[in-house]
């Protein structure tokens, strides 16, 4: 290791004097660039720091008023607007943006895309469309390509969401693209088009061997063409797809079975599934099948053995719901009274709920409503214990 010499001591000091000059360097400049700024720009800062956000934008208004070259506090200012809901102001900062004349092209392609933003959350989409149109093939074509894909999937225009999908491989996943192909289907099969559906469910599979929604379409074209047997067999696959959703897939199979003469068989298989994968729909499902086919005492054993293996608000609705039927006097009223309750609150509470972003519905949707996940809205209602809400 070499000897430390002492005239190295002397770098200290130089290396220390020439950070001081640096830094004071680095100060004066950000002071000159701050005394150019208006006022008005820092009591705007103070008002976003203090959470005023409506004080905010009146004080930056006043800085784009009097600095008109301050770009980025247009931007700024601009997502401020779209973010508390007032579009119409977005949309007339971003137009004028994209319309000034002598604006580096970056600037005016960033205006545009902001722009077609607060299009879209206005709901204009005709006119988002058109912006993120003219945005292809310049330096955000990659941001216009994912904001079209999102405005075919509003408007629905599957076809097209196809197409973008397939121009820019990775911007949609292959599920999605199932999917896809699956809203066409549905609607051929709306239209009574059935060789053209089965093209896009057959498509839509070989995208996603384990998409749930073309199987249980399948089946259903195999049911309508009097096949049950292999209606039966495709919505069988559905547990080695994803089990979850084999709340959707109960009622076509014992449907099916019933049109068999095949109903102890079909509860056998539908018990057997609520056992391995027990959810709040197949239990109601199955409940239903056992009351109306094995009767009352069947029904009631099933609802008490499923509560005492998963307890839920469902099964003891299910349960009270068959031990009325072995009651009278006061002990039907009471078991009638609790009953009521008890529903009540399920009605109320009991809901499905996005893996994604959290949002709950009574019904199921393949795509969530609100952040637009697909899947991510499994049929498996979760009961809300706030018994408060």
């Amino acid at each position: 290791m070499p000897e430390f010499q002492t005239w190295q001591l002397l770098l200290f000091p130089l290396f220390f004097g020439l950070g001081w000059l640096a830094a004071r360097v680095d100060i004066k400049q950000v002071v000159r660039e701050s005394r150019s700024l208006p006022a008005s720009y820092f009591k705007g800062l103070n008002f976003l720091l203090n959470e005023e956000p409506d004080k905010a934008i009146d004080a930056f208004n006043e800085v784009v008023r009097v600095a008109p070259e301050t770009i980025e506090l247009h931007f700024a200012l601009g997502s401020l607007f779209r973010r508390r809901g007032e579009l119409e102001r977005a949309i007339r900062l971003h137009q004028g943006l994209a319309d000034r004349e002598g604006l580096p092209a970056e600037v005016q392609l960033q205006a545009l895309s902001e722009l077609g933003q607060d299009y879209m959350k206005a709901g204009l989409l005709d006119r988002a469309e058109e912006v993120f149109t003219r945005l292809r093939g310049t330096a955000r074509d990659d941001e216009a390509r994912r904001a079209l894909l999102e405005i075919f999937q509003l408007e629905k225009d599957w076809e097209r969401a196809i197409q973008i999908a397939a121009d820019m491989p990775g911007l949609a996943s292959p599920k999605e693209v199932a999917h896809y192909h699956c809203e066409l289907a549905e609607r051929e099969m709306a239209n009574s088009r059935w060789d053209s559906a089965r093209e896009h469910l057959e498509t839509a599979l070989s995208l996603d061997r384990a998409c749930v929604r073309a199987t249980l379409a399948v089946g259903e074209l195999c049911a309508r063409d009097g096949d049950d047997g292999a209606a039966i067999a495709l919505w069988q696959r559905i547990e080695n797809q994803n089990p979850v959703y084999l709340a959707l897939a109960a009622p076509r199979l014992m449907a099916a079975y019933q049109r068999q003469d095949r109903v102890e068989e079909g509860l056998r298989l539908l018990r057997g599934y609520l056992e391995r994968y027990p959810s709040l729909d197949l239990l109601d499902y199955v409940f239903r099948f056992v009351f109306e086919h094995e009767g009352t005492a069947a029904a009631r054993l099933l609802a008490r053995d499923e509560l005492q293996r998963n307890p839920t608000l469902l099964g003891l609705d299910r349960f009270l719901e068959a031990r009325l039927q072995e009651l009278d006097g006061q002990e039907r009223a009471d078991a009638e009274l609790m009953k009521s309750a008890v529903s009540a609150h399920t009605r109320r509470h009991a809901r499905n709920r996005c893996t994604a972003c959290g949002f709950k519905a009574r019904q199921h949707y393949w795509r969530c409503p609100a952040c637009g996940g697909w899947e991510t809205y499994p049929p498996r209602r979760v009961e809300d214990m706030d018994f408060t809400a």
